[in-house]
């Protein structure tokens, strides 16, 4: 499967916005949108009008490298979002935010999705007290996610749990921290999901 290899914060500069991809550097001081907030490349500071496939296709890329997906996982998702009852928008957040590497990073193991999704598929999360090492699994309500004792003295784990303190869990998760476990609550829904996103372009792009 193909990876991204090149500099994270240029992803949040291409964007606009703040995805938190560099896990705790994203808070502080060097956050390139804090330092550089204008596109990379050395046509970055001119500001061309977008088209309004262009505006729908940043939303889309927006969400897609938010959760650090692929082109194709991302479609993917949204096809069986398109078929389901309901807000295909709702359902297509509702499906990425109940993605086990996502609700790792949302519980606060870990300060980036993509080091949420390291833990995964090293093994070191459990739902429901079995070993789970697939980032696309969908928790559902009642689900029990935590760490193997193995993996609860990690210093990187132990550290994340500071920076999640800033920014608190979704309602729907609940966290206890001793323990190192969280608890699906609920099924996120719209307004559970506080995302610098408008997922109707999204919608509105793959309808055409």
């Amino acid at each position: 499967m193909s990876r991204y290899i090149e500099p994270s914060c240029k992803i949040c500069r291409r964007e606009g916005i703040k995805l938190f991809l560099k896990g705790s550097r994203c808070y502080g001081e060097k956050c390139a949108i804090e330092r550089r907030n204008y596109p990379p490349g050395s046509h970055g500071h001119n500001k061309n009008k977008l088209t309004e496939y262009g505006v729908q296709l940043r939303e889309k890329q927006k969400l897609r490298r938010m959760y650090g997906l692929t082109e194709r996982q991302f479609e993917r998702i949204f096809v069986d979002a398109a078929q389901r009852k309901g807000k295909t928008g709702d359902t297509l957040l509702s499906f990425l935010e109940r993605r086990l590497d996502n609700v790792v990073y949302s519980l606060g193991f870990a300060t980036s999705r993509s080091g949420a999704r390291q833990l995964v598929n090293h093994g070191i999360i459990l739902v429901n007290g079995k070993k789970v090492d697939i980032p696309s699994f969908l928790v559902k309500v009642g689900n029990v996610i935590e760490l193997k004792e193995s993996g609860k003295g990690n210093v990187h784990v132990q550290s994340s749990f500071s920076v999640k303190e800033k920014t608190g869990i979704p309602k729907w998760l609940e966290l206890e921290p001793a323990a190192m476990r969280g608890t699906v609550k609920a099924l996120p829904e719209k307004s559970d999901i506080s995302l610098p996103v408008q997922e109707q372009l999204v919608v509105e792009l793959y309808s055409k």
